[in-house]
């Protein structure tokens, strides 16, 4: 990433962004708590793309280089926290469960900045205590560095629905089934079928937040029927594609 901006203090506020408006590259000396009312948030770093909708939020390392970009309209309540302390404990960017509960207190702590009341401080006191008990989440798409991996993972964030397997994908790569099997476990971390659920996924949330219907989504991101897609959404983020854009 070029042209990094930097401010040392990582704001606690509200934004909105448009869809498919984004926030260049810049890095914080605190660590930040991205979470997004609506829309579904895509945080971008050298080693990957973390996503949360809103049933989940982002945790930011401080110094850490990101960059944001929006699907659909992003209400973002961005929290920063001085990086003398690191309540997570978490030195790289992970995804977090968000409760009702975590919810409200993230929305109310965000709408008021400027309040340095005892009572906004036992609120975030509250808040932080919540972040610390709140399950990590695995969706994140990392980035490759082997050019053989890149040339599959390129393939299928144009087209998630292709349905070859990894022995196909492989001879386009110029590669073997078993060397690109090693290569996604080495590299990223995961199993090719496991990287292919999570773009999937990816590229499903984005098109939800854009109102393409469920029916449309499924067959676009290359699950087999409808209900199969709303299974594997249902599983992977507590609640149905189909209510995506009408939760609270």
């Amino acid at each position: 990433m070029t042209d990094i901006r930097h401010t040392p203090e990582a704001p606690t506020r509200t934004r909105t962004l448009a869809p498919g408006q984004s926030i260049d590259a810049h890095r914080h000396d605190d660590h930040q708590i991205i979470y997004a009312g609506s829309g579904v948030l895509a945080v971008t770093t050298d080693a990957g793309t973390w996503f949360a909708p809103g049933t989940r939020a982002i945790w930011v390392p401080a110094g850490c280089v990101h960059a944001h970009r929006a699907h659909g309209h992003l209400a973002l309540h961005l929290l920063g926290l001085p990086a003398g302390t690191n309540p997570l404990g978490l030195d790289t960017p992970t995804v977090l469960a968000v409760g009702p509960l975590l919810r409200e207190l993230i929305l109310a702590y965000t709408r008021d900045p400027g309040d340095d009341s005892p009572e906004r401080s036992r609120l975030r006191a509250v808040l932080l205590d919540q972040l610390r008990s709140s399950p990590q989440e695995p969706v994140q798409l990392p980035t490759p560095t082997d050019p053989r991996l890149a040339t599959i993972c390129d393939l299928l964030h144009h087209d998630p629905a292709d349905p070859r397997t990894l022995a196909a994908l492989a001879a386009t790569a110029g590669s073997g089934e078993r060397t690109l099997s090693r290569l996604f476990r080495r590299e990223l971390g995961m199993t090719f079928p496991q990287w292919r659920t999570q773009l999937r996924l990816y590229h499903a949330l984005r098109m939800l937040a854009d109102d393409v219907p469920v029916t449309t989504v499924a067959h676009r991101c290359g699950w087999s029927s409808a209900s199969a897609f709303i299974d594997v959404f249902r599983r992977s983020f507590g609640y149905t594609p189909g209510t995506h854009n009408r939760r609270p």
